[in-house]
């Protein structure tokens, strides 16, 4: 019950003194334990009644609150809002007038749902506090669980939106408009609920001379989703733009924004970015759903030495940890998941993103700002003036930043970041390279691990595959050695959407930095002798994770072959 609006409901409770601090703490520290919702938690433990919480919040928020709900609501109040706008904002109507509306909601403190809903509905918008499990019921209740397909919305818009929605010529008045008609709020109201609930990581907008796509990354890989008319890729670019409050009437400069969305009792959140092109803006979202991300080291599927290693590395109380990897890697998520273990009341974390991807609760967290001239650089700079005991860089892009990074872990801080190497043994040469003194740089690194992220073969349509002499000697392997050894792909099948995949895992390639390592650091060793140490010491390598995944059926022998 209200996710993602957890720190508010226990400063509410503080400040109306309804739950004692000692209590709610308890409440808390079981809250991040567990993952369930604060006021779930609350509920559980019987540290308050759902009603004293209710009217609590609703008060908090200066909104009404329902005790009392019948059983049917109006029908006229009912057929104000269609079923789409409903189930997408978790809200049913239950009292209204020929200017206002009342509107029960799941989540009360969605702080868009009054102007998005008035703006639609064209009647003042009062949110009205009550039970969330008793509101869905009424939802699935009046408006049912069946959701129009995207394929059939984006037939239905090219007669329902106003004629001349392609103009380039329409003013900021004409664009907020346009993207505020409930067809083209509906449509991408429910990509972004269909892409989020596939889990994507991304959703692209991308108009181009004749068409207008719209495709969502699943599992590392585009997907293509039914395409509106090209003729409204201007009020649907408008309405994004408008959700993510950027100027609708720019459409030569970039922008960046946020969106914050609850989808399906989920708090999520979507960093946006516009580009002008050739054919008009392209708008990519990145999903960032805090309930999807699994903030647990254990659950990263390392394997358990490797595990221990990184557990003891980032015990230790200075020194640096870098993870390594291309973009889309996961390198964040192995970060945060660091971070997690060592958090405590009696340490102290800053960490500087760019931008600030998951907000970790009791960790303070600095996005990079170039307009302000807030650097990597600058703010770790301020760090070390803020008494820290753990730092965590975002990246280390320049030698300013990693020098400073250096001093920090010299000075008795733990440092963390991240680099964009091919493997473990490059993020030696990297820092070298740009500009880092060996010494410096042997003293202070303790561990590298680099990572991948493949997809994993869907378990309803796997079956086996031998793969040719030629291709196990392209991975660089002898093939009488694997002769007989069956690997696995995937045939497609509705579960994966036809793709053969559902889900990754990762794979990983961790290198801790010993004596001899430092020595041949300090002697300026090329990247090739790091790497022939470093296997002589028992690194195992990114192909040989990959491979060891392909033999147990969790990956394809293609996967291994493209991303190692």
């Amino acid at each position: 019950m209200f996710e993602g609006h957890d720190q508010t409901v226990f400063d509410l409770l503080i400040e109306r003194r309804l739950v004692g601090r000692e209590k709610l703490e308890l409440a808390q520290a079981e809250h991040w334990e567990t993952g369930k919702a604060f006021a779930t938690v609350l509920l559980d433990l019987g540290l308050i009644d759902k009603p004293t919480l209710l009217h609590a919040v609703a008060s908090h928020l200066g909104a009404g609150y329902a005790d009392v709900i019948p059983a049917t609501l109006p029908a006229p109040a009912l057929a104000l809002l269609d079923g789409g706008l409903a189930r997408s904002y978790r809200v049913v109507p239950w009292q209204a007038d020929a200017r206002s509306i009342s509107l029960l909601a799941v989540n009360p403190f969605n702080a868009q749902l009054a102007g998005d809903l008035g703006f639609v509905l064209e009647r003042e918008v009062r949110v009205t506090v009550a039970d969330p499990e008793i509101v869905s019921a009424l939802i699935r209740q009046h408006y049912g669980e069946e959701e129009v397909s995207l394929a059939e919305l984006a037939r239905e818009l090219g007669t329902a939106v106003t004629p001349g929605a392609a103009s380039e010529t329409l003013g900021e008045s004409d664009l907020a408009q346009l993207a505020g008609q409930t067809p083209i709020v509906r449509f991408v109201n429910l990509v972004l609920t269909q892409a989020i609930k596939e889990q994507a990581s991304d959703i692209h907008f991308e108009p181009f001379e004749h068409e207008f796509k719209i495709r969502c990354r699943v599992d590392g890989t585009l997907r293509e989703l039914a395409p509106p008319p090209k003729s409204l890729a201007l009020p649907i670019i408008s309405r994004l733009k408008v959700l993510a409050h950027l100027n609708i009437a720019e459409r030569r400069l970039p922008q960046d924004g946020r969106i914050k969305l609850t989808v399906a009792g989920r708090a999520v959140d979507l960093r946006v970015s516009t580009l002008p092109t050739q054919f008009g803006e392209s708008v990519v979202l990145r999903v960032l759903d805090q309930s999807a991300l699994s903030l647990d080291l254990a659950q990263l599927g390392l394997p358990v030495l490797i595990e221990e290693r990184v557990r003891a590395n980032i015990s230790r109380p200075h020194g640096m940890f870098i993870v390594t990897g291309p973009t889309g890697s996961g390198k964040t998520t192995t970060l945060y998941s660091c971070l997690k273990v060592l958090h405590s009341p009696g340490v102290k974390i800053l960490t500087v993103e760019d931008p600030v991807e998951y907000e970790i609760e009791g960790i303070m967290q600095v996005p990079v700002s170039y307009a302000a001239g807030l650097t990597f650089a600058r703010a770790l700079r301020s760090f070390l003036r803020q008494d820290p005991d753990i730092v965590m860089v975002g990246e280390m892009r320049d030698l300013e930043t990693a020098q400073i990074a250096i001093q920090a872990s010299l000075t008795g801080h733990l440092v963390l970041s991240t680099l964009h190497t091919n493997d473990a043994p490059g993020a030696v040469t990297r820092l070298l390279d740009l500009g880092i003194e060996p010494f410096l740089l042997a003293s202070t690194l303790e561990a590298v691990i680099a990572q991948r992220l493949l997809r994993r073969v869907c378990t309803d349509c796997k079956t086996a595959h031998d793969p040719t002499d030629m291709a196990w000697r392209q991975l660089g392997l002898d093939p009488a050695h694997y002769a007989g050894r069956p690997c696995y792909v995937g045939q497609g099948c509705a579960a994966c959407h036809h793709t053969g995949y559902r889900g990754r895992l990762g794979i990983f390639e961790y290198l801790p930095i010993n004596d001899e390592l430092r020595d041949l650091i300090v002697a300026g060793a090329a990247l090739m002798q790091l790497r022939q140490k470093a296997t002589a010491l028992g690194m195992t390598s990114l192909r040989e994770a990959g491979v060891r995944a392909m033999l147990n059926g969790e990956t394809s022998f293609a996967e291994v072959a493209r991303h190692t």
